[in-house]
């Protein structure tokens, strides 16, 4: 008999076809999801869930997954996954990394480039009918090349957004709780330096974290009063990896010039000033959003489930713990 799995919201048909061909797919085809309700009902019995950043895999909600084998998130995240719980559990996790890493670095730089040209303040004054004549400081923005980008996070992202940096001749500072390999500070001459010489030297800063303990509200008030006045900050991570509220002091006060932000606290929520602000580029968490992408992130969860519910290894495994516990006991 074919393993059962939970899809929990609407993915790209390719990897419910996939998934058909190798177990039994109760499918939540809307893009809605479930409630916590309904979520408890149809879980049961699987041996296998797709999930999605709003499912929440708490402590609680882990143990209560009797005979859950595997929890495949479509996302480079997992913060919204317990992973110590699933572990304790003997319930393996993947995520989706790699496949979405050029996408995301490429809509992180788009909305850098965005902000400092003001090109959405643009796109509204030429539909607002507002523009009458040229002018020599007519919606005048910084410029990008040969300026400092300062990177939170060097992993897969962070360098792939340093590398379009040095597209633009820019100097590329970074600070990371773990230093990247020498050859890649040489690749991409990349400067480590202190969160604080980041911060005061940047023009541009750029957040590539996970939400861990150590990084949810990296940058608050103390962080945004040491950037300069002109400096452009940049969030296509997590939301809480920055103080929402005091992002939008700072912009509203002129404390820095401008932001792009593709993700806040409280998703789908966001903070009303920031609504009220020319100076800020928002988008809906749609950072790794091209065809193409989101068609393999969706292909990689669906495999990772496969690979797990058929005995084999996860591709992108979290929790690799869990999977040498099971080798152990059946003795491969």
């Amino acid at each position: 008999m074919k393993p059962s799995v939970l899809v929990t919201k609407r993915i790209y048909p390719e990897a419910i076809e996939y998934l058909k061909q190798h177990c039994q797919v109760d499918y939540v085809d809307n893009d809605e999801g479930l409630t916590a309700e309904q979520f408890h009902k149809r879980i049961r019995g699987k041996q296998g869930v797709v999930a999605q950043l709003m499912n929440r895999f708490s402590a609680d909600v882990i143990d209560s997954l009797d005979g859950l084998k595997i929890i495949a998130n479509v996302a480079v995240g997992f913060d919204n996954i317990d992973v110590p719980a699933a572990t304790r559990k003997g319930i393996l996790v993947t995520n989706t990394p790699d496949v979405l890493t050029e996408t995301t670095a490429d809509f992180a730089f788009a909305l850098l480039l965005a902000a400092a040209r003001r090109v959405v303040e643009a796109h509204q004054f030429v539909h607002n009918g507002e523009w009458r004549k040229w002018s020599i400081d007519l919606l005048v923005g910084q410029d990008v090349h040969h300026r400092t980008l300062g990177i939170f996070g060097m992993g897969r992202i962070g360098q792939a957004v340093a590398r379009r940096g040095r597209g633009f001749s820019m100097r590329i500072l970074y600070h990371d709780a773990v230093r990247a390999p020498e050859a890649v500070e040489q690749e991409l001459k990349l400067e480590f330096v202190s969160k604080e010489q980041l911060l005061r030297e940047s023009d541009f800063v750029s957040l590539h974290v996970p939400l861990l303990d150590s990084t949810r509200k990296l940058i608050g008030e103390p962080e945004l009063t040491l950037m300069k006045k002109t400096a452009i900050l940049v969030n296509t991570s997590r939301g809480p990896v920055a103080d929402e509220a005091a992002v939008a002091k700072a912009l509203k006060e002129g404390w820095i010039a401008a932001a792009g932000l593709d993700v806040f606290e409280r998703e789908p929520e966001v903070n009303p000033v920031l609504l009220q602000l020319q100076n800020v580029v928002v988008a809906p968490h749609i950072a790794s959003a091209s065809v193409d992408t989101r068609r393999e992130m969706s292909m990689l969860a669906a495999r990772n489930a496969v690979e797990a519910l058929e005995g084999r290894r996860p591709i992108t495994l979290l929790n690799p713990a869990v999977w040498d516990s099971l080798s152990a006991r059946s003795g491969v």
